[in-house]
């Protein structure tokens, strides 16, 4: 049997996933990186997008927004803000959520609120980058 490459994601609500995997590919914030059993210990800041995780030949997607993986001799382990399957993605909730929060940028009333709604206009636009792929 081939090696495989322990695998938690977690997020602040709970553990979303918990196995071993052959692959999981990961938005760094260098870059996309692959990660295979017995990689070479290391840490990333997690951009949004989607990681990938590969197992008999079945890819499974999941948007990832916020926080971090490290690899170390055990596995790897992203520690996620939020994490929500692809799958699962509502586009036309999505279109709205992103059309709202450009509108809310546009008429924020001051620099926090413009912030927090540049923010939000940010992740959706990386959702919806992720669900167009």
């Amino acid at each position: 049997m081939a090696d495989k490459l322990h695998f938690d994601l977690v997020s602040p609500e709970r553990r979303l996933f918990a196995g071993n995997v052959d692959q999981v590919v990961v938005p760094g914030e260098e870059g996309d990186f692959g990660v295979l059993p017995n990689h070479a210990p290391f840490m990333s800041v997690i951009r949004p997008g989607a990681i990938t995780v590969i197992d008999g030949g079945v890819e499974t997607r999941t948007f990832i927004h916020g926080g971090f993986a490290e690899v170390t001799p055990a596995g790897l382990t992203i520690l996620a803000e939020e994490a929500i399957a692809v799958a699962d993605i509502d586009t036309a909730k999505l279109a709205q959520d992103l059309s709202d929060a450009r509108e809310d940028v546009s008429v924020a009333k001051d620099e926090e609120a413009r912030e927090q709604a540049a923010a939000l206009v940010a992740k959706f636009e990386a959702m919806q980058a992720v669900v167009a792929h």
